[in-house]
């Protein structure tokens, strides 16, 4: 029992970011109040360090922004691309998913490897 209860804080940790990606509705802020206290509650809870789960929602949230569709028209106006979104969306989707994954390994880094705990404030 206790295995699978660390295998899923290690999990949590590693995807702390994605509730923040996909709630971005055009606003870091908004994704932030939607998710911040589920993220603090789930890592207290899990005994992981709530102030990385937190920041890792708002790391998420910033990374919703590059494949919101918002900010994809607005791309495609300012740059005469229009009637092109969805080749921008591929694009910065992939990205998008790289980012993720990047973000969501320095995670586990900081909250689980001694050089890069150190980087957290307990």
């Amino acid at each position: 029992m206790r295995r699978h209860v660390v295998l899923g804080a290690a999990l949590v940790a590693a995807c702390s970011q994605s509730p923040g990606d996909p709630g971005d509705a055009g606003s870091d802020t908004s994704s932030n109040v939607l998710f911040g206290s589920l993220q603090k509650l789930t890592a207290s809870s899990l005994g992981l360090n709530p102030v990385l789960m937190a920041a890792a929602n708002s790391s998420g949230g910033v990374m919703g922004k590059m494949i919101d569709a918002q900010s994809i028209c607005v791309a495609s106006t300012a740059t005469g691309y229009v009637g092109h979104e969805w080749r921008i969306l591929r694009f910065v989707f992939i990205h998008s998913l790289a980012l993720a994954s990047l973000v969501g390994l320095l995670v586990m880094l900081q909250q689980y490897v001694s050089p890069f705990t150190r980087m957290m404030l307990h």
